[in-house]
C-alpha cells in the first residue's frame, strides 16, 4: 500500500460527522503521525471554518509540515467527482463547494466522498478483505450507510450516490422512514428504530434495566447501552435487536443475490456493541433468503477499524488520486 505516495510524503484523511470531526496526519505508509478530533460544532464557528481548524491542528501537532493532498469522507448526498455537497443540514451546507473549498485553503487536490463508501473502502484497503475484488459494506448506526466495492473501485452509479442500503425497501407499509418512504431498512433497523421499541418496552415495565439506567428518552439508548441491557438479562430488547440485526441480513442477502460480492463487512455503533448477536442474524438471514450459488464463499465479516476507517480509506483515496495524476 506504501508504494502509492514517495518517501516523505504526507497526506491528511478527514472524517466529517454530523456529532464529531477527526483530521490525520499520514505518511507514505499510511501510519498516523498526528492528529485533531473535536465536535462538529462550536457555537459562532461556521462548518468550514471548524473543519480548517482540526486540519491545522492535526498539522500543528507534527510541526506543520507541508501535505500533498487531503481526503475527505463526508455525510451527503454529493457529488464526488466536484466535490460539492448537495445538502447537509446538519452541517449547514447546501450545494456547498467543499472540495475547492480545502484546496485554495491548504494549496494541495482534494477528494471529498460519502463517508461510508470512504468507511467500507478503509476496511477494503486495511482490514482483513484486501485481497477481495468485490466488496459490500453495510453500517447500522443512527442511520443504516452502505458502501460498493466492484471490481476494485467504489461504485458511485449514474447519480454519484450509489450505496444507498438503507432506504431499500423491506416492507411495503412498514413505518415510515425519515426520508418520507415507508418500510426502508433505516426505518427497521437502525439504532432509532430499535431504540423506539426499547422504549416502548421500558415505559411498560417490560426492560427494567433500561428504565432504571436510561428511562424513556431515546436519545439516553446508545448502542453500548442496549448492548449492556442484553447483557443483564432483558430478554425482549434481545429479540428487539436480533429482528433488527435479522433485517440487516435479508438486505445484505438481496445484496449478494444482486452484486455477489466476495466479501460483506458489517460495521457502525450497533455492531461494534454487540458483533456477536449480529453476525449470528444476518448469516441465518443470508442462509435463508440468498440463492446458495451466490452465497457460496462470501465472508460476511466485522469492521475492523472503527473510528479510523474513514480518515484511512480517505487518506488512501487521495493517495491514489495523485498517484494517478502523477501518471497522467
Amino acid at each position: 500500500m506504501g508504494e502509492l505516495l514517495s518517501k516523505g510524503d504526507l497526506v491528511v484523511g478527514l472524517d466529517i460527522g454530523a456529532t464529531k470531526m477527526m483530521a490525520v496526519v499520514f505518511n507514505n505508509k499510511f501510519e498516523a503521525l498526528g492528529q485533531c478530533r473535536k465536535r462538529s460544532r462550536k457555537n459562532g464557528q461556521t462548518a468550514e471554518d471548524r473543519i480548517r481548524q482540526i486540519i491545522r491542528e492535526a498539522l500543528d501537532a507534527v510541526g506543520s509540515p507541508p501535505i500533498r493532498g487531503i481526503g475527505v469522507g463526508s455525510p451527503g448526498p454529493l457529488d464526488p467527482k466536484t466535490g460539492i455537497i448537495i445538502d447537509t443540514p446538519n452541517l449547514g451546507w447546501k450545494n456547498f463547494p467543499l472540495g475547492d473549498t480545502l484546496s485554495k485553503e491548504f494549496g494541495v487536490p482534494v477528494v471529498v466522498d460519502n463517508d461510508v463508501n470512504v468507511g467500507t473502502y478503509g476496511e477494503w484497503r486495511f482490514g482483513d478483505i484486501s485481497e477481495c475484488e468485490d466488496v459490500v459494506g453495510v453500517f447500522p448506526g443512527t442511520g443504516i450507510g452502505g458502501g460498493i466495492i466492484i471490481n476494485r473501485k467504489l461504485l458511485h452509479g449514474f447519480s454519484g450516490a450509489a450505496g444507498e442500503i438503507g432506504h431499500m425497501t423491506l416492507e411495503v407499509d412498514g413505518p415510515y422512514c425519515g426520508c418520507g418512504k415507508r418500510g426502508c431498512l433505516e426505518a427497521l433497523a437502525s439504532r432509532i428504530a430499535i431504540a423506539k421499541e426499547v422504549a416502548a418496552l421500558a415505559a411498560r415495565e417490560d426492560a427494567p434495566y433500561v428504565k432504571a439506567n436510561c428511562g424513556t428518552d431515546i436519545e439516553n439508548m446508545r448502542s453500548g447501552a442496549i448492548a449492556k441491557a442484553i447483557e443483564n438479562g432483558e430478554k425482549m430488547v434481545e429479540g428487539v435487536v436480533r429482528r433488527a440485526a435479522y433485517y440487516v441480513g435479508i438486505a445484505v442477502a438481496n445484496l449478494i443475490n444482486i452484486l455477489s460480492p466476495e466479501a460483506v463487512v458489517l460495521g457502525g455503533g450497533l455492531v461494534e456493541a454487540m458483533p456477536d448477536l449480529y453476525l449470528e442474524e444476518v448469516n441465518r438471514a443470508v442462509k435463508e433468503h440468498a440463492m446458495p450459488f451466490l452465497r457460496k464463499g462470501v465472508r460476511i465479516v466485522p469492521a475492523k477499524l472503527g473510528d479510523n476507517a474513514v480518515v484511512l480509506g480517505a487518506a488512501h483515496l487521495i493517495a491514489k488520486r495523485l498517484r494517478a495524476q502523477s501518471k497522467a
